[in-house]
C-alpha cells in the first residue's frame, strides 16, 4: 500500500524536488522530508513555496516547448 502511494506521487507530482535535487546536488527524497517536516513547523508556508515553484516550472517547460516548436517549422 504503501510503495503504491510513493509510485502515485512521483508519477503524478510536480517535479519540484527533482528539479531542487539537480541543481543543489541533494538527493530528492531529502529535499521532499524537508518539505514535509518544515510544512509541519511552519504551518504549511513550505507548501505555498512548492506550488509556486511547481507552476513557475510549468510555465517554463511549456514556454520551452512552445519554442521548440517554432524553430522547428
Amino acid at each position: 500500500m504503501i510503495q503504491r502511494i510513493f509510485v502515485f506521487f512521483e508519477r503524478y507530482s510536480f517535479g519540484v524536488c527533482s528539479y531542487l535535487g539537480e541543481k543543489f546536488n541533494i538527493s530528492s527524497s531529502k529535499i521532499r522530508l524537508f518539505f514535509i517536516y518544515t510544512s509541519f513547523l511552519a504551518v504549511g508556508f513550505p507548501l505555498v513555496f512548492y506550488f509556486l515553484a511547481a507552476f513557475t516550472l510549468d510555465i517554463r517547460n511549456y514556454i520551452k516547448k512552445a519554442r521548440m516548436k517554432y524553430w522547428d517549422i
